[in-house]
């Protein structure tokens, strides 16, 4: 247990699950690479009375195979091949009958995988499940899956006979700076908090991609050497990460890619026109699933009903892929490195950062003494074509406050200056008036180092710094 960091939330509910005095079926998701199986099988120390991994590309038979290896590893005695997916699963209903185990832990990683063409996997689950387990009071069935397609249209979302029949669901995220922070000292890897913070512009606190950095490395070496080296681990990424989650993935790339082009968001009738796919349930699908598996953020606009909301790309390792790595003219195994001062690389970083601090609202919050304060997030852009502004993140807060927030992301303390304190005056004044708020607007900096105290900060009403994120 203690080689797993963070996930607090998660441990607590895999004791609750552990303990219930009912049948539960849980079922674990969250994109490629996040830690899923690694969680289940380490805080519950494969204590299993039945495990199993699916097989990628594999046929039924092969599955059938795989299965059957499986039980023999848990039986006292020889079990005979199961030509069918009904006799694998009485076979395991054998198995669990004569388990003496008060708990009885079952453990499908990879589920999907399972459940090839024709092979009748999935009404002889349903039939375990339904006709047997759901009855008795002493079963904990966890599912694991990174195929998120499959995921929400077979178990979370089914129509047929898996109706309702999960009991929890348990969505794993990406680490926090904190996690990532605690993961890289875990690993005796020696980098500071800003170099982290960038790492994360770039990974998006993936465990899988973190472990991949080599110690005695700068953050620079490390980036090079996943991306930019001829063998880079992550190089070829992308091509496997939206295939391995998302069933016709084709579709969900053009998403992303379209998302890519416009940092500030897409509304849906914009997907619609930049990707030229049909109108209708699919795309709300591809929507959906690529929010759920944290790819994507819907983010309404200030005083705007829901479906005016807007869609951005969040993942950072896509955004990253995007911008640097899909088509790659640099042939440099050094870029990044090289490129540490570029304008391109300054480009980057100041959007990235407001990523990231879009991904840590709960840290900003509690900075701000508010985390108890009923609030909602949002953006907010002008009608206004002559006079527009912008502002990527505003808390409306219950106590008559709005945070207008602007994020900077510099080397060493941000200094406003005469230009940057007439800009920020101006989209006070063009929000104000055009939102006609009654409410006190705070004008909140989110740096990395704080701001330089000099006559234009007066104006500040609040200041959070990098190393909140970490608390």
């Amino acid at each position: 247990m203690d080689r797993i960091i963070g996930r607090l939330e998660h441990k607590a509910k895999l004791d609750t699950y552990v303990s219930s005095n009912n049948s539960e079926f849980v079922v674990v998701y969250g994109r490629r690479r996040v830690g899923k199986t690694f969680l289940i099988r380490e805080y519950l120390s494969n204590k299993f009375d039945f495990h199993i991994t699916g097989l990628a590309n594999a046929s039924m038979k092969e599955q059938l195979i795989n299965f059957h290896a499986a039980i023999q590893k848990y039986s006292p005695k020889t079990v005979p091949f199961a030509d069918s997916w009904l006799d694998a699963f009485q076979q395991l209903i054998d198995l669990l009958e004569h388990s003496t185990s008060n708990r009885k832990i079952i453990f499908i990683d990879e589920l999907p995988w399972l459940d090839t063409p024709k092979s009748g996997f999935l009404s002889a689950f349903e039939h375990f499940w339904n006709a047997w387990a759901s009855a008795r009071k002493d079963i904990l069935l966890i599912i694991c899956g990174s195929a998120t397609s499959w995921i929400t249209g077979k178990l979370l979302n089914s129509k047929g006979g898996l109706h309702n029949r999960v009991t929890k669901k348990m969505p794993i995220a990406p680490f926090t700076l904190k996690e990532c922070e605690e993961y890289l000292i875990s690993k005796k890897i020696n980098l500071n908090r800003y170099q982290i913070v960038e790492s994360y512009m770039i990974l998006g606190g993936i465990p899988f991609y973190l472990s991949l950095f080599e110690k005695g490395m700068s953050l620079a070496q490390n980036i090079d050497n996943l991306f930019f080296k001829e063998s880079g681990e992550l190089r070829n990424e992308f091509k496997n990460l939206y295939a391995s989650l998302f069933k016709n993935h084709e579709n969900y790339v053009k998403v992303v890619e379209a998302l890519a082009k416009k940092a500030k968001g897409l509304s849906r009738d914009e997907i619609l026109t930049i990707t030229k796919l049909p109108d209708g349930g699919s795309l709300s699908k591809i929507l959906v699933e690529l929010e759920e598996c944290k790819f994507i953020r819907k983010y309404n606009a200030l005083d705007k009903k829901t479906k005016d909301g807007l869609y951005q790309l969040t993942d950072f390792y896509t955004l990253f892929y995007f911008k640097y790595i899909q088509r790659n003219e640099y042939n440099d195994p050094h870029f990044w490195s090289a490129s540490i001062d570029s304008a391109q690389h300054r480009a980057w970083s100041g959007y990235a950062f407001e990523q990231v601090c879009l991904e840590h609202i709960d840290q900003i919050k509690r900075k701000l003494g508010i985390s108890g304060v009923q609030c909602k997030t949002a953006s907010w852009r002008s009608n206004s074509s002559e006079k527009g502004a912008q502002i990527d993140l505003l808390i409306e807060r219950k106590d008559q406050v709005i945070n207008l927030c602007e994020m900077k992301y510099s080397t060493d303390v941000f200094s406003i200056d005469k230009n940057y304190d007439q800009t920020l005056r101006n989209k006070v004044g063009i929000f104000r008036q055009e939102s006609k708020t009654k409410k006190a607007v705070h004008i909140t900096m989110i740096t990395t180092y704080g701001i330089k105290q000099n006559e234009y900060a007066g104006m500040i009403q609040n200041e959070v710094v990098m190393d909140d994120f970490f608390e």
